[in-house]
């Protein structure tokens, strides 16, 4: 999937960006941190790598600034809350915005404790007006719901690109020349290349490309080969395309590269004459294949749908095909059985895509342009790699991040400077409704409360060694008072009764997480609570 490629296409350029200082990774679990560093350490051996863990928000709040690679942010607004909103700022991504899901947590946005010092990057202008159009919606659900004018400051939307390693698309000529005899390739044939996921809901249905490729081909001398590399979810697809394009195509040799097999992939890119990618789905939002094609010196024939218009330029670095879809208000049947679950996510896909049509006359009029000149193969592509080395080079899109990143600690920074701001911030709660203490949430189903004023004694004098032997059984698998502990609450406690507060101050304990020792201490009959 392309958001796994491009997260580590962005880890490669934090890494190399680092500078003296280490790459920190926030996990809950050491085993995903252990995860963290073998990866780091693959690009970079030398690289320091340090682990925040999620009880350590105040280590957060020192970092300033925590990226999340989704455009997931209300459940890290609310965790922020522990340690106060303007602790540090969050910074996400958009990647696809079609799920329910995804959308789902676009629009909470609205209500979490997102702040403007955070951020949501949009891939996209595409990206973008999907965003805003949500969260518009749900502003405007809000009012109606609430009878409330105003609604919450939103967080900063940027648009920054996804990127390219382009150096990992540099060919030689002996490479191009080994990468066509790999495929069994004349150089005389003319070599179009789609590459990315094979899924005709989620990425784009092949017929169009099919069906130009033959056109071209039946009216004109020239061999043209297609290599369709990457991988589809099961067999089953992947039997379809092979079928499809033999009943569509039959006189363009179609070669299926798997995409699983690395150097097979890779060698693609060095054996084609120019790229395809007429994506029709609305999962797609940026597109990363286009960046690659362009770093590998390939004019890009694309569809002028979504993320494609930021990176293709029409004429300049390939061709853009122009699209067809309903106009707003169209689709509510596939928007309302998708809801429902009478259709899957993949279903949802597929009805929206067969509702996306691509010019088919352009389509074959630029196709045919890109298959008789290699003059206008050659200015396309070099246009296009100059375009990929200068702008979407991961060295070039991450100063970008870098400088949203400080512009995001300048507001925060500001805003805690401002009185009214700082009393605001001041009144927020420590957490979301859904995450308060249990204690809290269910304050109302024990008899009594322990509080500081209430009293405690020791009911049975239970020696460390027994205390051990008892919390060593399977009846207690965890968050049992430590020993140390008990044995420091024990010794204090044979002093005679006292309250809980006096005995936070004789054993130097803060009093919230003596109360939870107190109670464990109790359930073992080994303290006694009340008069």
């Amino acid at each position: 999937m392309g958001r796994q490629s491009a997260g580590n296409g962005f880890l490669r350029a934090a890494v190399a960006a680092r500078g003296e200082g280490p790459v920190t990774a926030f996990t809950p679990f050491s085993a995903s941190a252990a995860i963290f560093r073998r990866t780091v350490a693959s690009m970079d051996p030398h690289a320091p790598v340090e682990w925040i863990s999620a009880q350590r928000l105040d280590l957060l709040a020192q970092n300033g600034l925590l990226y999340r690679p989704d455009q997931v942010l209300g459940p890290m607004a609310r965790q922020r809350l522990r340690v106060g909103p303007a602790a540090y700022s969050l910074c996400g991504v958009t990647h696809t915005l079609a799920t329910h899901t995804t959308l789902d947590a676009i629009a909470k946005i609205v209500t979490e404790p997102v702040m403007p010092w955070d951020a949501l990057v949009c891939t996209s202008r595409a990206a973008l007006s999907v965003v805003s159009a949500v969260l518009d919606h749900e502003a405007d659900y809000l009012r109606w719901r609430t009878g409330l004018a105003a609604v919450p400051a939103l967080p900063l939307l940027p648009v920054i690109p996804l990127g390219v390693h382009t150096a990992d698309f540099d060919f030689s000529a002996p490479d191009r020349e080994a990468a066509r005899a790999r495929f069994g390739l004349a150089a005389s044939d003319v070599v179009a290349l789609c590459a990315g996921r094979l899924s005709i809901g989620g990425k784009a249905h092949p017929y169009p490309t099919f069906r130009a490729l033959q056109a071209v081909a039946v009216e004109g001398g020239q061999p043209l080969v297609l290599l369709m590399a990457g991988q589809a979810y099961n067999p089953t697809i992947a039997a379809a395309f092979e079928a499809e394009a033999a009943a569509t195509c039959p006189d363009v040799r179609v070669i299926f590269v798997d995409g699983k097999d690395a150097a097979s992939y890779r060698s693609v890119w060095g054996a084609a004459d120019f790229f395809v990618s007429l994506a029709d789905s609305i999962q797609e939002t940026f597109g990363l294949t286009p960046l690659e094609a362009m770093a590998a010196g390939l004019p890009a024939l694309v569809s002028d749908w979504n993320g494609y218009r930021d990176t293709v330029r029409d004429g300049i670095d390939g061709f853009r095909v122009p699209t067809w879809a309903p106009s707003p208000g169209g689709g509510e049947a596939i928007a309302s059985d998708y809801e429902s679950g009478l259709n899957s996510y993949e279903a949802y896909l597929y009805r929206a895509n067969t509702a996306v049509a691509v010019d088919m006359k352009a389509l074959i009029a630029r196709l045919r342009e890109l298959v008789a000149s290699p003059d206008v193969r050659r200015r396309l592509g070099a246009a296009g790699q100059e375009r990929a080395r200068t702008t979407f080079d991961w060295s070039v899109v991450f100063r970008s991040y870098q400088s949203l990143w400080a512009e995001q600690s300048a507001i925060r920074r500001a805003a805690q400077t401002r009185a009214d701001t700082k009393a605001w911030l001041g009144q927020a709660p420590r957490s979301g409704a859904d995450h308060m203490g249990p204690f809290e949430t269910f304050a109302s189903y024990s008899t009594h409360h322990v509080t500081a004023a209430t009293s405690v004694s020791l009911a049975f004098d239970l020696d460390v060694e027994a205390y051990k032997a008892i919390i060593a059984r399977r009846a207690f698998p965890g968050w049992n008072v430590d020993p140390p502990i008990y044995e420091t609450v024990r010794n204090a406690m044979r002093a005679g009764p006292s309250t809980v507060g006096d005995l936070s101050n004789a054993i130097r304990m803060p009093e919230l997480p003596l109360l939870e020792v107190v109670v464990r201490l109790a359930k073992l009959g080994v303290l006694a609570l009340g008069s």
